[in-house]
């Protein structure tokens, strides 16, 4: 049977009774298989927690065995090597893997797999339950979330150290259980506005296939609202974007006339159609906010402009009698290791953050301009919005060529095992170099959709579009060392 939505100028969320008439629209019958998949969740949705508890499971026996075990001999690989493997399968399986997985699930990880955010919901049911600060529901505390925590994760080694990765892991799942604990009434505080990975993952589940849709939709674009079945705090009948919804199924009944039914889209149509579901400006900065620290974290590694900066730094601090920038600093804040040869000094903590800021601010400075130049020719071209919203909008169209750099670039370890068999190095350099390049066109689509939706003729098209394609090859240039595999 079809079904209905239905717009209504006048009434709170929670209220669908009135006398006034109803402008409908239907919605579009689903096929077969997308209602028996829609009941399969809604019925097994009792037993997500047993789900969770064994991801729990996964995530002690990741995190915490490899203290027990010995470093592994040089030459050993993932395929010879207990702490290889389980290092492996943290951060060459799941790290990007997760965020592969959004282009086709959306952020079905964050509502039926996270052992952190069922911990925190666990934590909110027996806590304290205070109201949720001003500080906490600020638009920026996520992007400062990720930001810290990406700094952080750089300076303790988190990626070559078992004990660093236990600590920033084991840390983050204790804050987690701590936020639930003290704030909101049977919510996700943690999963809304503090988790660093769940904003990233909300930003590009717009490219996602997954949508969650009201059955009877009210007009306003999407709210927040903290009463209602969402853990996440989404005000359901208002509902257009999908960066908040960890698809955990309680707001799905199928045989209630208004609850929200799963549906599918092509990857992407989200952005295409970016006016319709709430731009928001904070997530556009943070889109290059997020890509610039993440590039960062990956330069400082492998660019000897690093090196440079670092010694020059030195001397001028040792011919300053700044003898303190020398001294090794605590273990907790940056990589201490003496057995495997790393120990950081304050020179290194101090030049590391301000490398990773410092790219952060240029990528973002030369994304910012170069979408604000597509917005003034698009505006000249007769765009129909504001010079911010058009900004807003046009911004969103780097969202996956940042999301496959992003996986090429931090999520490199994903690759390694085809060196050895017989696609060599070179297949994978050429399978980066595919996803570059579909990650590329994808951004470049998504500009001629958005300026579509601006309203600028398809011959004006062109010029206003060239801004974002500079902006998508700044990005590659960037992950160029790792898109090739140096």
């Amino acid at each position: 049977m079809t079904e209905i939505y239905r717009h209504r100028d006048f009434a709170p969320a929670s209220t669908f009774t009135s006398s006034l008439p109803i402008e409908a629209e239907e919605l579009p019958e689903r096929p077969n298989w997308l209602t028996a998949l829609e009941a399969f969740f809604v019925r097994t949705r009792p037993y997500y927690w047993i789900i969770q508890g064994l991801m729990f499971l996964v995530f002690l026996l990741v995190l915490g065995l490899p203290l027990l075990l010995p470093d592994p001999p040089p030459e050993t690989t993932p395929l010879s090597n207990g702490t290889l493997a389980l290092q492996y399968l943290l951060w060459g399986i799941w790290f990007p893997l997760v965020f592969l997985s959004v282009i086709v699930f959306g952020r079905i990880w964050c509502g039926l797999l996270c052992p952190m955010g069922a911990a925190s919901e666990l934590a909110n049911r027996y806590g304290l339950q205070q109201k949720i600060p001003a500080w906490i529901r600020w638009e920026g505390t996520p992007a400062l979330s990720f930001i810290v925590m990406t700094l952080y994760g750089q300076t303790i080694g988190v990626r070559d150290h078992p004990e660093a990765a236990a600590g920033l892991f084991g840390g983050t799942m204790l804050l987690a259980i701590a936020i639930g604990g003290l704030y909101g009434r049977k919510k996700r505080v943690w999963c809304r506005h503090l988790c660093p990975i769940g904003r990233v993952l909300g930003l590009y589940s717009r490219l996602g296939a997954v949508q969650f849709t009201p059955k009877i939709r009210l007009p306003g674009g999407d709210a927040y609202s903290q009463k209602g079945a969402c853990p996440t705090m989404i005000d359901l009948p208002r509902k257009s974007e999908s960066r908040h919804c960890i698809e955990c199924f309680r707001c799905v009944h199928p045989h209630a006339a208004g609850s929200i039914r799963l549906d599918v889209r092509r990857p992407g149509r989200e952005i295409e159609d970016i006016r319709d579901h709430r731009a928001n400006k904070a997530e556009a900065w943070f889109l290059f906010l997020d890509t610039g620290v993440a590039l960062g974290g990956f330069l400082w590694l492998v660019l000897p402009q690093y090196q440079q900066w670092r010694q020059a730094f030195g001397v001028f601090a040792i011919q300053h009698h700044w003898n303190w920038v020398t001294t090794v600093g605590p273990s907790w804040l940056m990589s201490v290791h003496p057995a495997r040869a790393e120990v950081f000094r304050w020179l290194d903590f101090i030049l590391i953050v301000f490398f990773m800021l410092a790219v952060m601010a240029t990528l973002t400075a030369v994304l910012a301009m170069l979408t604000a130049a597509s917005a003034f020719l698009a505006k000249r071209a007769g765009a129909d919005a504001s010079f911010g919203q058009l900004f807003t909008e046009l911004g969103y169209q780097y969202a996956p060529i940042a999301l496959i750099s992003l996986i090429i670039g931090l999520g490199a370890e994903l690759l390694e095992p085809l060196r050895y068999t017989a696609f060599g190095a070179s297949g994978a350099g050429a399978i980066r170099g595919g996803l570059f390049l579909m990650g590329l066109l994808w951004s470049v689509w998504l500009g001629i959709k958005i300026l579509e939706r601006q309203q600028v003729a398809p011959i004006s098209r062109l010029l206003p579009l060239l801004p974002g394609i500079a902006g998508s090859l700044f990005v590659g240039l960037g992950w160029w060392p790792a898109i090739i595999g140096l």
